[in-house]
């Protein structure tokens, strides 16, 4: 088969990689009905964060049929449709258990899904399966709860999002986008996005932002909490992963409000005393998705979401050279690949 390759900053190849196949008998094989381009995809596409070796298989978003499992499988069987996460997880053990599957004891985090075929270990923990074949046009959002969804969800989650308080977004990209959607089903009353690109907010509206910020920096930390009788909001979600994004949230944030952080940190640091007297929560990471996929399907098949609209570009798979290009130069949101 043919599969997407990272071999240095900007350089992206679609070439012959070899069938995936059963290794551990907890193992299955995909045959992807869809996977994408992510925005931490990006950071080491622009050579500003390395794998450990390169060249280097890419993706870990993905939804499929079961071609085959390991002889151990017994949650999935060949023929049914699924969902999985970018992180492995056996859904038994004690973090597990505990919600936080992107840290699971026998954790992998999953490579080389824009290619037709992906092997998923722990498959019985990793995926869900639904019960029939869905309609074409749901597949976007289904793949969308894979990572990017479940991600903005949990941002929305870890800042403690209620009914009836405000929230702010850091970041207008599919994560960040998807935290509005996400807030917005958590009952958030009012949801200030921060955006600078007229398309990104126009999308952000559609998910339930009721006020757009443009502004960044001290700039942006002052439109806060101007929004908010100077006290700052209730609930900011960081969706970005810089320095910039990061301070820009705590500072927003009013004292015994909530911080979450989803943004694959870059050179972030904290000052102890500012933490210290600004009296904030302070929760993230890699976004347990496995936690929430059951409900987030459930949503996508009941028609009461759309976190598909995040892909503005689709693309047939030959062409993931130009889904990343464009994400990279901001010509397109989120890039869905056909394989």
């Amino acid at each position: 088969m043919k599969g997407t390759v990272l071999y240095g900053a900007r350089d992206i190849r679609f070439e012959d990689r070899p069938e995936p196949k059963i290794i551990k008998p907890a193992d299955a094989i995909l045959r992807l009905s869809a996977s994408c381009i992510c925005g931490s995809d990006l950071w080491p596409y622009r050579g500003i964060a390395n794998f450990a070796e390169l060249p280097a298989p890419m993706g870990h978003e993905y939804c499929g049929i079961v071609e085959e499992v390991g002889k151990e499988v017994r949650n999935v069987k060949p023929g049914q449709f699924v969902v999985g996460s970018f992180a492995t997880s056996d859904n038994t053990c004690v973090i597990c258990q505990d919600g936080y599957q992107s840290s699971c004891v026998q954790r992998e985090f999953m490579s080389a899904a824009q290619a037709p075929l992906l092997r998923v270990p722990l498959a019985d923990g990793t995926l869900v399966p639904i019960t029939d074949v869905p309609p074409k046009e749901l597949i976007p959002s289904l793949l969308a709860t894979s990572d990017v969804l479940g991600t903005g969800w949990f941002a929305a989650d870890a800042a403690n999002v209620k009914s009836g308080k405000t929230a702010v977004v850091v970041g207008d990209g599919a994560v960040g986008l998807l935290a509005v959607l996400s807030a917005k089903q958590m009952g958030a009353e009012r949801i200030i996005a921060m955006s600078r690109h007229e398309s990104r907010q126009k999308l952000a509206r559609e998910f339930g932002a009721t006020d757009i910020v443009t502004e960044r920096g001290e700039e942006g930390i002052a439109r806060i909490k101007e929004l908010t009788k100077g006290l700052g909001a209730d609930s900011v979600l960081e969706c970005v992963g810089t320095q910039e994004s990061m301070l820009q949230a705590i500072r927003s944030t009013r004292p015994g409000g909530y911080v979450s952080y989803v943004g694959v940190p870059h050179a972030v640091k904290l000052d102890g005393t500012e933490l210290f007297f600004g009296e904030v929560h302070l929760h993230g990471g890699p976004a347990p998705v496995r936690r929430y996929l059951p409900d987030l399907i459930e949503l996508v098949l009941d028609e009461k979401i759309n976190p598909g609209k995040v892909f503005d570009l689709k693309l047939p798979l030959d062409q993931v050279a130009e889904g990343y290009r464009a994400m990279d130069e901001r010509r397109a949101i989120k890039t869905l690949l056909q394989p």
